[in-house]
């Protein structure tokens, strides 16, 4: 039997298959759950009640809503592109679950352990762009197109600054795989050996960039209800309008994930002496979840030359100042390799 899922084909093809399923299905599930928690803390911010009648305390308002969008009419416009129509709201979807292939839970749960995880990652993620543009475009109608126009503009914008953060901490471990980062933030000092505290500027850079990279309020412009009517979706319903949302609430998760990775060592216990585990990238997660949907309650939403000057004036220079300060203090150990984890042994 072993032999069947090693040395044949068919065997490795059900076996990469099966392990896929294992990472797509939960992470699916749990989804649903961070979209009630994500409603529930919106609400308690705003002092009313949120989801609060399907199932107990409301848990199954989610699992609800994605029946009504599976069974409602899809309704396309009468100009669309239809194939383009259709495959928009795919390709967001699986752009963004693919990206889940090389992100590790724990020292041997990784579907796949890539020595160029980062890039692999960052690649992916700037192709779900297509997605929206896809859809802006096929609809057929100057809302969606502008919205499109938007989010193009301004996921190339801050990718650029989140990739210069992701150098930086490539340059202090000197890995671009996930595993070996979260091994160079292991210490005898647990939390403070993490990379929160090295690059500590970075992680708020990299936090609010990952709001702008996933549409996230203050910078939902690209869906913004007030000038664009919900923007690229506005022609979208029921499943294909369901898949664009899921896609971004997937590429949400993603970016506490990395979070999580780079700043604040994966599965590392805090406290040295706890075992380190999957629960504590788990945690990690909702912390950073919990901050993306603090930020939703309490931001307002930014203006569009706003959001282009944070981008590009701010942030793009103050990353590119950081790879430099980070490259000096690595090649001379400042600190005794305070920023050069891959010099005493991480």
């Amino acid at each position: 039997m072993v032999e069947f899922f090693t040395e044949t084909t068919l065997g490795m093809g059900l076996l990469i298959l099966l392990q896929s399923l294992l990472l797509v299905v939960p992470l699916l599930v749990a989804l649903a759950f961070l979209m009630y928690a994500d409603r529930k803390i919106w609400a308690a911010v705003q002092m009313r009640r949120g989801p609060n009648i399907v199932g107990a305390f409301g848990l199954l308002q989610s699992f609800a809503d994605f029946i009504k969008y599976i069974v409602k009419e899809i309704v396309v416009p009468a100009g669309a592109d239809r194939p383009v129509f259709f495959l928009a709201p795919i390709v967001s979807l699986t752009m963004a679950l693919i990206a889940w292939a090389v992100i590790p839970f724990n020292d041997s749960w990784v579907l796949t352990n890539l020595n160029v995880a980062i890039l692999y990652v960052f690649a992916v993620s700037s192709l779900e762009v297509y997605g929206v543009i896809m859809g802006g475009w096929a609809s057929n109608s100057k809302y969606p197109f502008l919205g499109s126009l938007r989010s193009a503009a301004q996921m190339i914008s801050y990718e650029v600054s989140i990739g210069l953060i992701i150098i930086s901490v490539i340059i202090s471990t000197g890995s671009m795989n996930f595993t070996d980062i979260v091994h160079a933030q292991d210490g005898n000092w647990g939390l403070f050996n993490w990379y929160w505290l090295p690059h500590l500027p970075m992680l708020f850079l990299f936090f609010i960039s990952a709001l702008a990279e996933t549409n996230r309020p203050p910078f939902d412009l690209p869906e913004a209800e007030a000038e664009l009517v919900a923007g690229y979706q506005v022609e979208y319903s029921s499943t294909p309008f369901l898949l664009f949302m899921i896609g971004e609430l997937v590429a949400v998760v993603l970016m506490c994930a990395l979070v999580s990775l780079l700043f604040f060592g994966g599965w590392l216990s805090p406290i040295p002496g706890l075992p380190d585990g999957i629960l504590w990238f788990i945690a990690k997660m909702g912390f950073v979840f919990f901050m993306f949907s603090m930020v939703k309650a309490i931001t307002p939403r930014y203006r569009y030359d706003q959001l282009m000057r944070l981008g590009w004036k701010v942030f793009l220079p103050f990353s590119l100042f950081w790879v430099v300060f980070v490259a000096f203090m690595a090649r001379y150990e400042v600190l005794g390799g305070f920023w050069a984890r891959w010099a005493i042994g991480g």
